[in-house]
């Protein structure tokens, strides 16, 4: 650990094995070490299930800024490999993609800086470490900019006025949306109809954008819509979303801003009768909490706020609350709905002074949900925090990847946290050494905490963070608790439609294929390394045993191949696959002739 390779290791166990006969000693790597193990003991060896959060994840905080954007730039690369397969599968930069994961595998690695970065945060060597830990987030955001443009290439109409649009759905399952066009295209009306015809209602935003609803965009494909010059209809259209200075509505949702705090104070939904929000001790949603120091009770709020209405609808409704901070040069909170989908979305700026104390800062989510069980999405599994731990793990704080969910058998609700990945549950428990101590057992509660900065730690990571970092979520009222529900919406809000404008005689794309049952999703689709092939990677979300069934375009192919990757090898597909829950199946699916 923490050195460079040693030749010395090879020649020692050369020299032991030709002096002793047992034990013989291999140089192996660690999936070969586990191999053997299976091998010899996989039968007696006890078997043990649950989350071991570990006790350094908190670190992830400490650079949120470049934090959240590593996080987008692997998100966007997923949309591009799924593009290429999609539409240029031979022109596969495998390359390029390798160097831009990399930098996004470096940036996530935990050696975050210098040895002396707190106790010297301004030296030259801190500094110099810093940079190159950042790089690799800055070159990953480049990087996944440049493959996602390239990937849309073929498609793009580069010159003249726009009037045609396609709006790609990377995900396996069908999406409805908001869609912005940017102010900056050359666009050839703003009147948007989409490809039955029919005239689809748009917002001019107040900064100039264009947005609309594309809804049902099939899987992995794209919808098509036209730009028309002719004029609006003289009458309005009719407001589907309300906005007042503390109030924001649409068919699903009525939103309240508490005038005081400006967290979220009421949140309901019309098929639900309790409000969503707890509101216990004064706590909402998006509420902002400050520890200056390591000790939790000196918690801090933000001064009084300002909330005026951004975008008065009629699809669109939004209002920004502003206010003084402590930590904060300011902080800026956007809440919005949008007509036709039951959801909030919330965009917070976080406009962070230089602060080398120790220091945290924390947004409340305080949820009412009468004896509400909370599940967190960690890679590729759920988690109750307590019910589903090994002993030992961290519980002070979590990482999550997407969402954490609130639900009991008959309502609930999912928190997709978009740029922010840690958590807390039930209070603000972040450092052990302020008078919380490291937590043993967690009761049952529907509150957390999205943890989104501190400089805790004595060496390696960030003494302080500066200047504005944006944070966004999206909350989505449901019934009970879906797995594949909620994995789904946590992708959705990460992985969102992307419009490219296209030349009117090119083709629309169509889905390749389509997954059955709703549980399976589709979590890599990208053209394979050799250029030979498509990779599919197959998820059940679900917490049930499904047969896959997979419905391919014409002409079907002719082969399908299942990978096993950890043997690098492969065996053609007979029969139907059945998966476990949150059993992963590859597929390798040869390009035609």
């Amino acid at each position: 650990d923490n050195g460079p390779p040693d030749p010395d290791l090879s020649d020692f166990v050369k020299d032991c094995n030709e002096k002793y006969a047992y034990p013989r000693i291999i140089v192996s790597t660690a999936s070969e070490m586990c191999r053997e193990l299976e091998k010899r003991y996989g039968d007696s060896i006890p078997k043990v299930a649950g989350d071991f959060t570990p006790y350094w994840e908190d670190g992830a905080g400490s650079s949120a800024r470049e934090t959240a954007v590593n996080r987008e730039a692997a998100e966007r690369l997923v949309q591009a490999e799924a593009l290429y397969a999609m539409l240029n599968p031979g022109g596969y930069p495998a390359e390029e993609f390798y160097e831009a994961w990399r930098n996004v595998i470096l940036y996530d690695e935990h050696t975050w800086g210098a040895h002396c970065s707190i106790s010297q945060p301004d030296s030259d060597f801190t500094n110099a470490q810093w940079k190159i830990k950042q790089a690799f987030a800055l070159d990953a955001d480049t990087q996944s900019r440049k493959l996602l443009s390239d990937s849309l290439a073929r498609r793009r109409a580069e010159t003249g006025k726009i009037t045609t649009v396609d709006v790609f759905n990377t995900c396996s399952w069908e999406q409805s949306d908001l869609v912005i066009l940017p102010k900056n295209w050359n666009l050839g009306g703003n009147v948007v109809v989409n490809s039955r015809g029919e005239i689809v209602p748009t917002q001019r935003l107040c900064t100039g954008e264009i947005a609309f609803i594309s809804r049902n965009v099939p899987s992995l494909s794209a919808e098509r819509f036209t730009l028309k010059a002719s004029a609006l209809p003289s009458k309005s259209s009719p407001a589907l979303v309300e906005a007042s200075s503390a109030t924001l509505s649409n068919y699903y949702l009525t939103v309240k801003i508490d005038e005081a705090t400006g967290a979220i104070s009421s949140l309901k939904h019309k098929n639900m009768g309790d409000d969503l929000v707890a509101g216990k001790g004064g706590i909402g949603l998006n509420d902002y909490f400050y520890v200056s120091g390591r000790d939790p009770k000196d918690l801090q709020r933000n001064g009084p706020v300002t909330a005026t209405v951004k975008e008065a609808g009629p699809f669109v409704a939004s209002l920004v609350i502003e206010s003084d901070a402590p930590g904060c040069r300011k902080l800026s909170r956007e809440v919005r709905v949008i007509a036709g989908l039951d959801r909030v979305d919330i965009i917070d700026t976080i406009d962070k002074e230089k602060v080398y104390q120790q220091e945290a800062v924390h947004l409340a989510f305080a949820f009412n949900v009468p004896e509400g069980v909370m599940r967190m999405d960690v890679p590729w599994g759920v988690v109750r925090p307590e019910l589903d731990q090994l002993a030992g793990a961290c519980k002070n704080y979590f990482t999550v990847q997407r969402w954490v969910d609130v639900s009991n058998e008959r309502l609930g609700v999912t928190l997709a946290v978009i740029d922010a990945p840690l958590i807390e549950v039930g209070a603000i428990t972040n450092d052990p050494w302020g008078g919380v101590g490291w937590i043993e057992k967690l009761e049952q509660t529907t509150t957390l905490y999205s943890y989104v900065m501190n400089n805790y730690w004595e060496t390696n990571y960030k003494a302080y963070q500066d200047g504005p970092t944006v944070f966004r979520y999206s909350i989505q009222p449901h019934g009970n608790f879906d797995a594949a529900q909620a994995a789904k919406f946590g992708v959705e809000r990460s992985q969102p439609l992307i419009a490219v404008p296209v030349d009117e005689e090119t083709e629309v794309q169509r889905p390749a294929f389509s997954v059955e049952p709703a549980n399976l999703i589709v979590t890599a689709f990208k053209p394979s390394e050799d250029g030979k092939a498509r990779i599919i990677r197959l998820f059940n979300a679900g917490q049930r045993r499904e047969k896959v069934r997979i419905t391919w375009a014409k002409p079907a192919p002719e082969e399908v191949w299942l990978s096993n990757l950890a043997e690098e090898q492969a065996s053609k597909l007979s029969g139907q696959v059945e998966m476990a829950p949150y059993e992963f199946v590859t597929l390798r699916v040869p390009l035609g002739k």
